[in-house]
């Protein structure tokens, strides 16, 4: 996400990034990569209306792009009004985030996107056998597998392991 506003930004255009304001990993409004790129982001929460908050920023500045991060925490409203950035506003909207939780269960601003979206692409994960990680396990404090919570459990690397199908199953048997 920090790379795609770059090239933007590079060429003179404004983008508008958000998080989730749950996601406070790096700080409130703050998105950061695992390879040390950081940048301040405005936050959403569940009520707000990301048309609104688009259509104010755009009135002041022309905003060229709108990059969504942890987009998995979005409200199905919220992606509806994403979509109506792109189709009324003319702005791309970019979101990234998390298709399914460590049960394999969608989130639900996952499956409105998966349903609405233009274009998809997967950003490849390697699972620790080289192939295509689809899946994430959740893992405790000693390092077991998580098979029940909360969908919600906010965390990084330290928490949250890539992996294949297969080795997920295996991982949560």
């Amino acid at each position: 996400m920090l790379q795609s506003s770059y090239n933007y930004r590079e060429r003179g255009m404004n983008t508008m990034l958000f998080t989730a304001s749950l996601d406070d990993r790096y700080g409130i409004g703050r998105v950061a990569s695992r390879i040390g790129l950081e940048a301040d982001a405005h936050i959403y929460r569940a009520d707000d209306n990301l048309l609104e908050m688009v259509e104010e920023a755009h009135a002041n500045d022309t905003m060229s792009c709108t990059l969504v991060d942890v987009a998995q925490f979005l409200t199905r409203d919220q992606v509806y009004q994403l979509t109506d950035v792109a189709d009324h506003l003319g702005i791309p909207v970019i979101c990234y985030g998390l298709r399914t939780d460590f049960q394999g269960n969608l989130f639900p601003g996952s499956e409105a996107l998966l349903a609405w979206a233009d274009e998809m692409r997967e950003v490849k994960t390697i699972c620790h056998c080289g192939s295509k990680a689809t899946m994430v396990v959740r893992m405790d404090e000693q390092g077991n597998p998580v098979k029940d919570g909360d969908q919600v459990a906010i965390g990084g690397n330290d928490r949250y392991v890539s992996m294949c199908r297969k080795h997920w199953k295996e991982a949560l048997k």
